[in-house]
């Protein structure tokens, strides 16, 4: 019998078109280790994992001839799979874009209004008691509104994030990108990042990880940016270098950051969990049950198609 292995709990409602396979469910919730990485390459004949399970190009050159086909990734982001060691090993990837675009885009928003708006800090400030009653200068944030926001990436996400930001909010839409977008509204395609990022209000992040993104939001960037503007991240940690973020924090040279994602994640360091000025919530992006059954329906179609012989849905 065809053996697949679920390198996380999901949610019960998804697993039903798998009844024909002998599943193994693995109960943990932290990522695969460097055996069970192995493991799962040379004793099934699929795998749905996801976020930090690391198959790497060393994961695949310790198992010559994996028994495993197809990793169907649960999630859009795939940069914790060498895509190419998968490709020259006779596997298949895929993943599940669509069903997080909304989702994502919404913490992205909830990001910009917590730090913009001082949420975090007034929060912490209500549960310890220290709040002595309102008057005209407390807590003055920044009113979005009618402000400039630039995105960096104009995928599905950015798109959704840049929709809900001028029709909601009236902001001004300006981006970085490959390809220049047809949209439904007015946007800007600004050629140079440090450009973009020295002219809005707030600079989100909105592209893939990987080899090329990897610190793309540096010293230089942040240096940019002006001096009450916030910054958002909701791609993927390592694309905004940390400790630059946390210097640019420290000395007041941005507004503010919010932060869904992390470069060492989980590990998020003290010197930003002390800061008043960034928001940081736990990965929240796809954070919602829908979502997440969404996500889990389309891992398991790829499965499943391939083990039919059919195309994959969404193959990368």
């Amino acid at each position: 019998m065809t053996r697949i292995l679920i390198t996380r709990p999901l949610p019960e409602t998804v697993l039903a078109p798998l009844a024909g396979y002998e599943l193994t469910r693995r109960e943990k919730t932290t990522p695969l280790d460097a055996e069970e990485l192995r493991a799962a390459l040379r004793d099934f004949d699929g795998v749905l994992p996801t976020l930090g399970d690391l198959f790497t190009a060393d994961v695949f050159a310790d198992v010559a001839r994996p028994r495993c086909r197809v990793l169907a990734n649960f999630g859009v982001g795939y940069n914790h799979i060498d895509v190419g060691a998968a490709k020259a090993a006779g596997v298949v990837v895929s993943n599940t874009p669509g069903a997080v675009t909304d989702a994502t885009a919404d913490i992205a928003m909830t990001l910009m209004l917590m730090s913009a708006r001082r949420a975090g800090e007034g929060e912490r400030l209500v549960r310890a008691e220290m709040w002595e009653g309102w008057h005209p200068t407390q807590m003055l944030g920044l009113h979005l509104s009618g402000k400039s926001v630039g995105i960096v990436g104009m995928g599905r996400i950015g798109q959704a994030i840049a929709r809900r930001c001028h029709f909601g909010f009236g902001m001004s839409v300006k981006y970085v990108s490959r390809s220049s977008k047809t949209l439904a509204f007015p946007a800007e395609r600004i050629p140079d990042l440090k450009a973009l990022a020295g002219q809005v209000d707030v600079l989100v992040i909105a592209v893939p990880g990987g080899r090329e993104t990897r610190h793309l939001i540096d010293a230089k960037v942040l240096g940019a940016m002006q001096k009450h503007a916030h910054l958002v991240n909701i791609a993927r940690g390592d694309v905004v270098e940390e400790s630059a973020l946390i210097d640019a924090l420290q000395k007041g040279r941005i507004g503010g950051a919010g932060l869904d994602v992390y470069e060492f994640e989980p590990r998020v360091p003290q010197a930003l969990r002390e800061l008043e000025n960034v928001v940081l919530l736990p990965h929240l992006g796809t954070a919602a049950l829908e979502v997440r059954e969404d996500m889990g329906r389309m891992a398991v179609a790829n499965l499943t198609a391939y083990f039919e012989g059919r195309d994959l849905p969404n193959p990368v």
